[in-house]
């Protein structure tokens, strides 16, 4: 069973900076969207950034200009890098890959934003 394996979550000032990655433990093929979720306390989970394998990218109004998704095809890896950071972006963020009809979700990493 293929899982996606997320890193780079942590606790960060705001206006501060964070890389997160997202990777399969294993091979997955005709993989096309790739994507950043999240799910903030006490609220659904949202859309934060997709990007398809043509790199056609899709980011959420209130992410726009701070946060960049970005990924490496050779490597399927999925990257969302997080600047100018808000109390507002804490959330559990998830990964999400569409291969085919297969929908691929990580675990979840957690980011905290605090003074």
């Amino acid at each position: 069973q293929v899982q996606l394996v997320e890193s780079g979550g942590g606790l960060v000032q705001p206006g501060g900076s964070l890389r997160l990655s997202c990777a399969p433990s294993g091979s997955i093929s005709s993989i096309n969207v790739m994507a950043w979720y999240r799910r903030p306390p006490g609220k659904e989970r949202e859309l934060v950034a997709s990007i398809t394998s043509s790199g056609s990218i899709n980011a959420a109004d209130s992410v726009k200009g701070r946060f960049t998704i970005s990924r490496d095809n050779a490597k399927n890896t999925v990257y969302l890098q997080m600047n100018s950071l808000k109390f507002e972006d804490a959330a559990i963020y998830y990964c999400q890959v569409v291969a085919g009809w297969r929908l691929y979700w990580g675990q979840g990493t957690q980011v905290t934003v605090s003074s």
